[in-house]
């Protein structure tokens, strides 16, 4: 059965409401291609049946949670773009380094890290370009609105397909190792990455101030209150002189408050003013 025009407005609604998502019309296509599965997998017939529970005061929160999953793009793969890492690696990482030598800390955050891939990328890359920070307090932590992903980033198991989208083949062989069907990520990178769900489009609370903040490709899904609120927040928590990188859709010749757009090589990336 169609979506109907009632439960489609409602359905957006309720995605506007619970993680600020906005889902306009025409988009009924993709409602109808993430949720129909969802629905008969909790054993709800169709999507007016789905509508009709969420509708209700007493509707389980694990299936609001689901659908609110469910419609949340988790899309990634190890190096995605790859133009952002090597500027971490060529230009960023090499200045924090030496700014950081006194304190050896350093404090990294994927902000959006679905299952991981991003995080893990600059754990390998670390470990293999940067030896020395082996010895630094070194914070890697990733966040996600998916309670379903965050687990699966924490296990770190990567299926054949995974894998082969993006990590050089060094890397598969130095760090991942074959486990029945799936590759097993180095228990030593696994180690050194923190994992937690977070909703980045509802206040949180202040962190520890991050040195390097990857926030790709999430923005784009929000309406721009919500997205300049989550800027302010995430220029709270970078230190001053800390770098941010956004998605390629999400960069603009403007930067947000508070930050110097600066180019390095392919990538512009932001720079939190310092005062």
């Amino acid at each position: 059965m169609s979506l109907s025009t009632e439960d489609f407005t409602f359905i957006a609604d309720f995605l506007r409401d619970r993680s600020a998502i906005s889902i306009g019309p025409g988009k009924e296509y993709l409602v109808e291609s993430r949720l129909v599965p969802l629905a008969r997998s909790i054993g709800i017939p169709d999507l007016e049946s789905l509508a009709r529970e969420l509708r209700r005061p007493s509707c389980a929160p694990m299936v609001k949670d689901r659908v609110v999953e469910a419609m949340t793009t988790n899309e990634t793969s190890f190096f995605r773009d790859i133009h952002p890492f090597d500027t971490l690696k060529k230009q960023v990482l090499p200045e924090l380094v030496e700014r950081r030598k006194t304190s050896q800390a350093l404090r990294i955050w994927s902000a959006a890290s679905s299952t991981g891939q991003e995080l893990y990328s600059i754990a390998m890359m670390l470990d293999a370009e940067f030896p020395a920070l082996k010895s630094w307090n070194l914070q890697l932590h990733g966040t996600d609105l998916s309670r379903g992903v965050i687990d699966r980033a924490r296990a770190g198991r990567f299926s054949p397909l995974e894998v082969n989208r993006g990590l050089p083949a060094a890397m598969l062989i130095r760090y991942l190792t074959r486990d029945g069907a799936d590759y097993l990520l180095s228990s030593e990178i696994v180690r050194r990455c923190t994992f937690e769900t977070m909703n980045l489009a509802t206040a949180w609370p202040a962190q520890r101030q991050f040195d390097v903040i990857f926030c790709r490709n999430v923005l784009i899904y929000f309406e721009i209150d919500v997205r300049m609120a989550i800027l302010e927040r995430l220029r709270r928590d970078l230190a001053p002189g800390g770098y941010l990188f956004l998605g390629a859709a999400e960069t603009s010749s403007n930067p947000p408050a508070g930050f110097t757009a600066v180019r390095l090589g392919n990538t512009v990336t932001y720079r939190k003013d310092e005062v």
